[in-house]
This record gives structure tokens, C-alpha cells and sequence, in this order.
């Protein structure tokens, strides 16, 4: 009896002390005028990330309270605007009142996943590193994510047609499977580092991050030389829209996000759903009429979150997604006239279903545990006139990190994750023809050390050993990184240095009699300046880079007979240098301008073991396929009252390609390069009624980003938005 009533003097005890010793800080928001902001988020950074996130009220104040004694960064995050962050020594007991005056400026805070182990600031990160937010998708009337990316500088995004069509990404010259996608932390890739884009939707995103460079010392396998992470809608104050449009080309689009907190618990979740018939004109090339160029779609997505200050947080979360395409080969240019019919059969059908729980615990407020589990299911279905064909991958992903805060200046992060993966597809078969998967396991140790200096100092260095098994081979690889960031007043420096790999996909591994087969390989190193004037509302950067790419895996043939034995070898190499140039401005609240420019120079070199030659048709310093050496973006915003607009320029120079129907084996060929415009406008009518229209490629520009590909013509689309919770 004395024992149980000590026991419950403890605890009633220990409760008091940690409501008691908690701090509180509270405050106000205002504008450059004067007035109260709401809406405006409140984060609370300490050495292991975001520890506390609140919005204003309608009076622009806020409070934060439970929060454990500790040095912690203060940063606003509202769209137009900034403010300087306050570092700030919080003690218990203590009840801080912090009041923040904001400036307009042309680059907002954003919280990121993508440049450590742990919840940053933008304004730490010392990547190259570009956050867009679900404002600037909705300013600019954004379908999918792909269109998204053209706006981030030396991305070159090549879709083979038009909606729907297959869209990959090529990274500061890198291929178009080295690029790690990202949803929720959830890996969307297929076995190998492919990833399509063409059916990635806009409408449940609220934030799309893309680190350029390689990030394998953080992700591992497959991060070879970016991350594109996309983060959907979730928490914050209880809010919704549904959006339905139409337009030429016999396109619709019907889509819904809803997302918010109460109390412990968070939600989000969006539906949308997608057709065209695409392109029903005349073959450019034979004078037929396509009739195989549709699109549909259909995705769904959800999470939701328990969280109790200070203790576990709580995240599960999924989406599955269903489109179906026809494929009706090249009809636009026919560089070897090998082109000669539309192709009516060709249909290809994809599933694809996520599911994910992810728990972090403080121990303590210096100590956190976090546990993954991750679930990923694609299967492919395409019919020709040579039959039907299938193809998948599967994964299961765990993930367990430790992450500890040293002092108010270091923190480290370490921890291991196991993946389990395989690859189907009908022409994988065994000696006997019959079907069967490639597996794979992929187990990687990683380590982080952080250091901060008076919201001035960033540094960030790590590794991860990645050791791959398939079958009896087995594979190590480290994979450093180091990255550093200083500010010294309106002046920001930066650089990094990293490596990447890339293991097989399945077709590598099966079409070969190379039992050694190793992954590609990366180095990276960049560097640039980001200066603001007038006060942020002007801030222009410039990155340099040089990639290295070794160890590439090519089909050996007569001419490389003396380089390798084996069908399949790595043993071509290349690489890439750059300059990215960025301009953000915005001279008003109400106007906003983006423009980037990209000069990229890529180079095959010799194969391993002989000077001077390069796997055919290639030869020594030709530039990589589809990447462009010139490309650049512009787009404008304003905002007046119940009436926004936006206009948008993106170009691209020739770029090097394969003819249409029969690819590399048929030729070499250099597309056209191309200017291609959009522009739309939305009302305002009351505060949860929207009516816009969008016109793309206004001048009905042909033009192909893919050779013997016909990109979108003009396209036409007038919808509605209704909103709550604005």
C-alpha cells in the first residue's frame, strides 16, 4: 500500500517537474506595415531538427509551450516574406516573448527532409538545394510534378510527347535513372534507379524538394546524382479544395486534398483523377491519324499522425495510383525514314501502392530514436503487336536511427537500413524460359555530424557504407559527403563534395553472363554564391560543378572485345561541368520573378583499358544523350487584389539523340533546340471560389523534347477551385 502510493507520489512528481520546467515562448508576426500576419508558421529548431511548429492567429500572435530547456533557432515561414531567424539559450521556467517584423523577400523559409538526416531550415542547408511549395503549384495552375522541375535550374526534363508520356529526368548530366524519388520518405523507383514521371500529380503535394548531386552518404543506393522528394499535404490548421477543369484535347482533370491537426492528431489525404486523348491529328511522318494517344489516371493518397509534445510521433501514411497510356510510337520527325505506321495496338497499364509508418522517440531532449518501415508495390502490363509483357518490383524498406545532440553546436545521427528488393519481368526467364525475379538485399550503415554557428556556420559531413548481396556476389561501398554553408550578412557561400552509386537494374543482370557486375559510380564536387540586395526582395546565386561518372555498365560488342570478355561490363566512363545561374526577385508583395539559366558541357570518354575509344556509336567526346548544353526558365507572378497571373518561358538548346524507332543502333541525331510559353489567370469571386484558365504552349510551338516524340500542342483549360479553411 506505501509502496503504490510512493510509486504514484514519483510519477505525479515527475509530471509536475516536466510541465513546470517546460518553457513557453510566445510573440506576434506582423508585415512591413505594421499589420498582423496570420497563417504564419512558427518552427522551433534545435540541435536534432523541428521540435515545435505552430501557425499564427487572426491577430498574428502565437505560443509555444512544453518546450524543453535548450539552444534553439526561431524561424518564420510565410510565403513572400522572411525574417531574420533568433538563436535563442531557452531555459526552464522560463516565458520568452519574441516578436518578428517580416520583410518582403524573393526566397521564403522552408522546412526540408532531403539535405540531412534530420528536419532542416532551408536556410541551412548547404546543398544546392531548391524547395517548391504548394503556393507557387497553385500560382502557376502546376498539373504534375515533372512540370514542376523545369523550374529548377539544370534539370533538363525530356517527356516523350505529350500528357502522360514517358517523362525522366536528367540531372546535372547524369542519366535518367539517377535520380531518387522520394514520397513521404517512401522510395518510388523501380529496381535499378528508373523512375517515370509522366504520373506524378500536383494536387496532393505540398512540397517538392530536389537536391541536386549526388546523396548517396544520406539515401544510399540510387541517389547518384539528385533527390527529388515529394512531400504531400498534412497538419496545420484544418483546411480543404477540390478543383475540377477541362480543355481541348478532350482533357479533364477532377482532384480533392484535405488536410489539418486537432490536438494530438494530424491528417492529409488527396484523390485525383486524369484524362486527354492526347494527340488525334495527322502523323507528321506518314500522313496518318494518330488515335492511340490517350491518358488516364487515377491516384489516392493519405496520412495520418499522433504526436504528444516533447514525446512519440506517430506517422503512417500511403498512396496508390492507376494510369493507363497508349503508345503510338514516333510520328514527328523521321531523321532515317524507318518510321512508317502509327502504331494502333501498343497500351501500357501501371499499379502502383505505397504504404509507410515512421516513429520517432525522445528519450530525452538531447537523445531520439526514429523507426521506418516502408512497403512499395509496381506492376506494369504492356501490350503489342508482339504480345502482352509484365514487369514489377517490390520492396520492403526499415530504417532504424539514433540521433544525438552533443552540445548546442554538434549533433550526429547514425543507424542502419535494411532493403529487400526484386525485380519481374516476363523476358527475365531462367535456362528453361519460365519467369523469375531478381533479388537483391541492400543493407546500409550511416553516420552524420552536424555543426552550427550562430545561425551563420553550417557544416555537415557523413558516409554510408552500402553493402549489396545478390545471389553469392557481395558488394561494398562507401560513399562520403561534406557540405558547408557560411553567411556573412546579405552573402551566402557554399559547397559540397560527395559520390553516388547506382546498382544494376534487372535487365543489366539478366542479359549478361558477367557475374561481377558493380554499380555505377559518381564524384561530385560544386560550389557557388547566393548575394541578396534591397533588402531580400532581390537574391541572385550561381553554382559551379564537375561530375565524374565511372564504372557506367555497357553491352560489350566486337569493337570493345579487348576491353571485356563478359556481354555486360563496367567500363565506360563520362562526365559533366556546369554553371547554374539563378535570379529571384520580387520588387513588390504582388509580383514575383524567377529566372534560371544552365550551361552544361558532358563528355563520353574512353572504356577502361583503351585510349581513344568509346562504346558505338559513340566516339570519344560526344556529348551525353539529351542533355541539352543550354537551357533556361523564366516565369512571372502577380498578384492584385482578387486576380492573380502568371507567364512562363522555359528554352533548351539542341541536344544529342537516337533515332526514333530503332534508337542508338540506328543513328545519332541532334534534336532542335526550342522557346516554349505559358500563361494563365485566376478570379478570386469570394474566399473559397476560384475560376482560372491556363493556355500552353501558347504560340503552338512543334517541337520535340524527345526526338521523333511531338511535344503537347496548344492546350487550353478552364477550371474551378473551391476552398476551405483559407
Amino acid at each position: 500500500m506505501r509502496m503504490s502510493r510512493l510509486w504514484r507520489l514519483l510519477a505525479a512528481a515527475l509530471l509536475l517537474s516536466r510541465t513546470v520546467s517546460a518553457a513557453t515562448l510566445n510573440g506576434r508576426v506582423t508585415d512591413p506595415d505594421g499589420r498582423p500576419v496570420a497563417g504564419a508558421r512558427i518552427v522551433v529548431v534545435g540541435a536534432l531538427g523541428a521540435v515545435a511548429d505552430r501557425e499564427t492567429s487572426a491577430d498574428g500572435s502565437f505560443e509555444i509551450d512544453a518546450l524543453p530547456a535548450g539552444v534553439y533557432g526561431i524561424h518564420v515561414v510565410k510565403d513572400g516574406f522572411t525574417a531574420d531567424p533568433i538563436r535563442a539559450d531557452v531555459a526552464a521556467f522560463d516565458a520568452r516573448t519574441l516578436d518578428f517584423a517580416l520583410r518582403v523577400s524573393a526566397l521564403a523559409e522552408s522546412i526540408v527532409v532531403s539535405a540531412s538526416q534530420i528536419e532542416l531550415p532551408l536556410s541551412r542547408a548547404a546543398d544546392a538545394m531548391t524547395a517548391i511549395t504548394a503556393a507557387d503549384l497553385e500560382a502557376r495552375q502546376i498539373e504534375t510534378v515533372a512540370d514542376a522541375l523545369r523550374l529548377v535550374p539544370d534539370l533538363a526534363v525530356t517527356r516523350s510527347g505529350g500528357r502522360g508520356a514517358i517523362t525522366s529526368l536528367f540531372p546535372r548530366g547524369g542519366a535518367s535513372n539517377y535520380t531518387l524519388v522520394l514520397v513521404d520518405g517512401i522510395r518510388a523507383n523501380a529496381f535499378g534507379g528508373g523512375y517515370d514521371f509522366g504520373h506524378l500529380p500536383a494536387a496532393e503535394v505540398d512540397r517538392v524538394e530536389v537536391v541536386r548531386g549526388p546523396e548517396s552518404a544520406l539515401f544510399g543506393s540510387d541517389a547518384i546524382g539528385a533527390v527529388v522528394q515529394i512531400v504531400t499535404k498534412r497538419g496545420g490548421r484544418p483546411r480543404g479544395d477540390a478543383l475540377i477543369e477541362g480543355g481541348n484535347q478532350g482533357t479533364e482533370r477532377l482532384a480533392g486534398s484535405a488536410a489539418g491537426s486537432r490536438d494530438a492528431w494530424s491528417w492529409g489525404g488527396g484523390i485525383e483523377q486524369r484524362r486527354s486523348d492526347g494527340f488525334t491529328g495527322v502523323a507528321p511522318a506518314t500522313g496518318e491519324r494518330v488515335t492511340n494517344d490517350d491518358d488516364h489516371l487515377r491516384h489516392a493518397s493519405g496520412s495520418l499522425g499522433w504526436r504528444r509534445p516533447n514525446g512519440p510521433d506517430l506517422l503512417i501514411g500511403g498512396n496508390v495510383g492507376h494510369d493507363e497510356r497508349g503508345f503510338p510510337g514516333p510520328f514527328g520527325t523521321n531523321p532515317a525514314g524507318n518510321f512508317t505506321h502509327v502504331d494502333r495496338v501498343s497500351r501500357g497499364i501501371n499499379d502502383s501502392r505505397q504504404l509507410g509508418a515512421r516513429l520517432n522517440h525522445p528519450w530525452s531532449s538531447r537523445v531520439r530514436q526514429r523507426i521506418d518501415l516502408n512497403v512499395f508495390d509496381r506492376s506494369s502490363q504492356f501490350t503489342s503487336s508482339f504480345g502482352p509483357s509484365t514487369s514489377g518490383t517490390r520492396r520492403v524498406d526499415g530504417r532504424v536511427q539514433e540521433d544525438v545532440a552533443v552540445n548546442r553546436s554538434f549533433a550526429a545521427s547514425g543507424g542502419v537500413e535494411a532493403i529487400s528488393e526484386r525485380a519481374s519481368s516476363t523476358f527475365i526467364t531462367g535456362a528453361d524460359g519460365t519467369p523469375g525475379p531478381i533479388r537483391r538485399a541492400v543493407t546500409g550503415t550511416f553516420g552524420e555530424v552536424r555543426y552550427v554557428a550562430s545561425e551563420r556556420l553550417f557544416v555537415t559531413g557523413g558516409a554510408r557504407l552500402e553493402h549489396l548481396s545478390r545471389d553469392r556476389q557481395r558488394i561494398n561501398s562507401l560513399n562520403p559527403k561534406a557540405a558547408v554553408s557560411f553567411v556573412a550578412k546579405a552573402t551566402r557561400l557554399h559547397a559540397s563534395a560527395g559520390t553516388g552509386i547506382r546498382p544494376p537494374d534487372g535487365f543489366e543482370i539478366a542479359f549478361t553472363d558477367n557475374p561481377n557486375l558493380k554499380p555505377e559510380r559518381s564524384r561530385s564536387v560544386d560550389g557557388g554564391v547566393e548575394q541578396r540586395f534591397a533588402g531580400d526582395a532581390l537574391v541572385a546565386g550561381a553554382t559551379a560543378f564537375f561530375n565524374r561518372y565511372d564504372d557506367l555498365l555497357v553491352t560489350v560488342g566486337r569493337s570493345l572485345r579487348d576491353a571485356s570478355r563478359y556481354k555486360t561490363d563496367n567500363i565506360s566512363n563520362a562526365q559533366a561541368r556546369g554553371l547554374e545561374l539563378t535570379l529571384d526577385a520580387r520588387p513588390r508583395p504582388r509580383l514575383s520573378l524567377r529566372a534560371s539559366y544552365a550551361w552544361v558541357d558532358t563528355q563520353i570518354l574512353s572504356v577502361d583499358g583503351l585510349a581513344a575509344i568509346a562504346p558505338p556509336p559513340f566516339k570519344v567526346g560526344d556529348p551525353l544523350l539529351r542533355r541539352p548544353k543550354h537551357q533556361g526558365a523564366i516565369d512571372l507572378v502577380y498578384t492584385h487584389g482578387r486576380v492573380s497571373a502568371f507567364a512562363d518561358l522555359t528554352t533548351r538548346g539542341r541536344a544529342l539523340d537516337v533515332e526514333p524507332s530503332f534508337g542508338a543502333s540506328g543513328g545519332l541525331f541532334f534534336s532542335p533546340g526550342y522557346a516554349v510559353g505559358n500563361a494563365g489567370a485566376s478570379i478570386r469571386f469570394t474566399r473559397n471560389f476560384d475560376v482560372y484558365a491556363r493556355v500552353l504552349n501558347v504560340t503552338d510551338r512543334a517541337y520535340e523534347e524527345a526526338l521523333g516524340f511531338p511535344a503537347l500542342r496548344r492546350s487550353a483549360i478552364v477550371g474551378v477551385r473551391v476552398a476551405a479553411g483559407r
